[in-house]
């Protein structure tokens, strides 16, 4: 049955269209985004679409196609305050929240939900959610903004009505995609710049590693990394870790506590990563950011420490049956690995992860191979 039949079906008439906006991979620059930094995510060929249709009234009426709970219902949009709203939904209508809160005429809309993007794997369900909402709000009522504008929506959603510190990279990433390119974002002057990813034109594939290790960036671990990013930025007298090289950190070494100055040395070094992955995309190719990968993990689970056994496991065991390079991806402690491989590899490091996961006990992992697509929109 189509979306837009299960539609008709839930509210007793057709939708007015269907959008979708995918989930996104990031290649590289981890816990960049909110200091600041840079990171070169890329939407993903797996999308989370939504069939909607206006009301004459200022209710929400929110289904899905994944959740057992049923039909959200907010009786009236212009009352909702932030955190108002619990579980998935709070997605779909912290958007419609937050486009009022930036002064724009929503008003009620009736929404079902489909994702086709692995929800609690890094892969940025949540964004997906928010972003192909936004997009369809944003034709239903003829607002007129941009894909940038779209997104600090979004990032205004997960941040208040969710309650997650989130920064930008999601939203925009699902936004701002184009097929066979990954979008370099300057997160603090948001510009986007396309860069090219041929990964098949390569003989290259990039391995997402899906280790079932589910995450919530609600939870404190995410928030504690971002707090220790603002305690380093303060003592070094600087307004985000963007603003230090690698040359400041002999001198931050001295100025903070061991655990904070590795907080801080992770986010310098993966800014410069994802500069220097940038150069070699556009003059050398896909190949050539294999050691990038490497590196960044490394950092992420020594330094940043957000990595967990099941992800080194995935990383170690990919590597190990021919991956060209490997790290954790997403914001930590479960969630995804990314694995740059031979598209004539695929599945001897496929198996080899698998093989690996159950000699350690561990759930089977789910393993699949992504591509750069182009970012949301209307289809139907």
């Amino acid at each position: 049955m189509t979306l837009s039949q299960q539609f008709k079906d839930r509210f007793g008439h057709a939708p007015a269209g269907i959008w979708a906006a995918p989930g996104r991979v990031n290649v590289i620059g981890e816990h960049t985004d909110y200091n600041d930094g840079f990171v070169l995510p890329f939407a993903i060929d797996r999308a989370t679409s939504v069939a909607a249709s206006v009301r004459k009234d200022a209710v929400v009426r929110v289904s899905s196609t994944f959740s057992g709970s049923g039909e959200v219902v907010i009786s009236d949009l212009e009352e909702l305050a932030a955190g108002d709203v619990e579980g998935w939904a709070a997605y779909p209508v912290g958007v419609l929240w937050a486009l009022r809160q930036a002064g724009h005429p929503v008003q009620g809309l009736d929404l079902l939900i489909d994702s086709q993007v692995p929800v609690g794997a890094g892969l940025s369900s949540s964004a997906a959610i928010e972003c192909a909402v936004a997009v369809a709000a944003n034709e239903l009522f003829t607002l007129g903004l941009t894909g940038p504008e779209l997104a600090l929506i979004g990032q205004r959603a997960e941040n208040e009505m969710v309650g997650a510190p989130t920064g930008l990279m999601d939203q925009s990433a699902s936004l701002l995609g184009r097929r066979g390119h990954a979008v370099f974002l300057d997160c603090r002057t948001r510009q986007a710049d396309l860069v090219p990813l041929p990964l098949a034109e390569n003989g290259l594939a990039l391995l997402v590693i899906d280790t079932r290790v589910s995450h919530s960036h609600a939870t404190g671990g995410y928030a504690a990394r971002r707090r220790a990013c603002e305690v380093g930025a303060d003592v070094m007298g600087v307004s985000a870790l963007r603003d230090l090289s690698e040359d400041d950190l002999e001198e931050a070494s001295g100025l903070l506590d061991e655990e904070t100055f590795r907080r801080v040395r992770h986010v310098v070094t993966e800014n410069a990563r994802v500069q220097d992955a940038v150069v070699l995309l556009r003059t050398e190719g896909p190949h050539a950011i294999a050691p990038l990968l490497d590196a960044s993990h490394l950092s992420m689970r020594d330094d940043f420490e957000i990595s967990c056994p099941e992800l080194d496991l995935a990383v170690e065991a990919s590597r190990a049956a021919g991956a060209l390079g490997s790290r954790m991806t997403g914001g930590g402690f479960g969630g995804s690995a990314i694995a740059l491989t031979r598209i004539e590899d695929i599945d001897r490091v496929s198996s080899a992860v698998t093989a690996a996961f159950a000699d350690a006990d561990f759930t089977e992992p789910a393993i699949f191979a992504v591509s750069p697509a182009d970012g949301a929109g209307r289809v139907s």
